[in-house]
């Protein structure tokens, strides 16, 4: 993953939905300086793989052995 940082004044004309497309489709961690100093670091999750379907079953009343 990247990072780049921008001050607030170079990206104030953008839409907000250009700007998070653009920081998701470059992987990137987008750092923007505000005028007061302060820095707010936008970054996509990370993708997660889907999850294993295991084989098996869970029988009726399962939860009555563990709550019993």
């Amino acid at each position: 993953m990247t990072s780049r940082t921008v001050a607030l004044s170079q990206i104030r004309e953008q839409k907000l939905a250009d700007v998070l497309r653009d920081v998701a489709t470059r992987d990137e961690v987008l750092t923007v300086k505000l005028q007061e100093g302060a820095r707010v670091a936008i970054q996509p999750l990370p993708r997660l793989e889907p999850l294993p379907e295991l084989e098996g079953f869970v029988p009726e009343g399962w939860k009555d052995a563990i709550n019993g």
